[in-house]
């Protein structure tokens, strides 16, 4: 592959079909099968988007690129994390959603799994600054439909918002080169999307230090339900000690981490 190249994975979109593009980094060509690109484009025009982005300037730059893509849709702006979760509601109206790791009320991939959590059929494009592989296959492991860098041009920006729209995985090209991570990371990345949405908010409270009872009074249920989800959420990671859960989930706060890994001797 060249290393001005993006590649795009196919996937199911909510129609249940595939497309596959291709994008060329060298000349901004895009090529999409049987679909064409002048069809798909006048698709594209019907979305609603969210940016989600705290830097004003960064967010008026895309939402001027995505009026230029998709002069028909909805672009709605926000500018942190509870504004998020006002903008997507029950998730119905939205068909993608661009979002920055870091801003106010999202710590790492805090943001990221939950709209994963909460909304399985929309599909979410991380925007930022992070360029480091490590950090694109672990948003992508977490259920990304692609990552763009900021540094990206309008063409990229263009090919990635395409694709995805399209039902495809868009990835820069620096990933290309990049060793692939460790079976086990990605078994750790697999079990963590696999928590429901209640599941995920008692796991990411974990990283606090809050005890049953808090987590309870923050959520408006029981204690014991809490009990409950923190037995399925030890479950489904493979852990026997809360405190291994509340590591990690300190962990995912923070996309520098290198390694997801909990050791198994962790004091309880």
């Amino acid at each position: 592959m060249r290393p001005d190249a993006a590649t795009i994975r196919p996937w199911s979109n909510r129609a249940g079909t595939t497309t596959k593009v291709e994008y060329d980094g060298r000349s901004g060509s895009i090529s999409m099968g049987d679909a064409g690109v002048g069809g798909y484009t006048r698709a594209m025009n019907a979305q609603t988007v969210i940016v989600a982005d705290d830097h004003p300037l960064f967010r008026a730059a895309l939402v001027q690129a995505l009026r230029r893509l998709l002069p028909d849709a909805t672009l709605r702006e926000v500018a942190d994390f509870d504004a998020l979760r006002d903008g997507v509601g029950d998730g119905s109206e939205v068909d993608l959603v661009l979002l920055d790791l870091q801003m106010p009320g999202a710590q790492g991939f805090s943001s990221l799994l939950f709209l994963r959590g909460e909304y399985p059929d929309i599909p979410v494009v991380v925007v930022s600054g992070r360029e480091e592989p490590t950090v694109i296959r672990r948003a992508l492991d977490f259920g990304a439909s692609g990552y763009i860098p900021k540094s990206c041009g309008f063409e990229q920006i263009a090919a990635a918002l395409e694709a995805v729209l399209a039902g495809g995985i868009w990835t820069p090209p620096q990933l290309a080169d990049a060793p692939p991570p460790a079976d086990a990371e990605r078994e750790l990345a697999r079990r963590i999307a696999s928590l429901s949405p209640q599941q995920h908010r008692v796991f990411m409270m974990l990283a606090d230090g809050r005890l049953n009872k808090q987590i309870a009074f923050e959520l408006g249920v029981m204690e014991a339900t809490v009990k409950a989800h923190m037995t399925a959420i030890l479950n489904k990671l493979g852990f026997i000690r809360r405190t291994q859960a509340a590591l990690l989930a300190q962990r995912l706060r923070d996309v520098e981490e290198a390694s997801l890994q909990v050791p198994d001797d962790v004091e309880p």
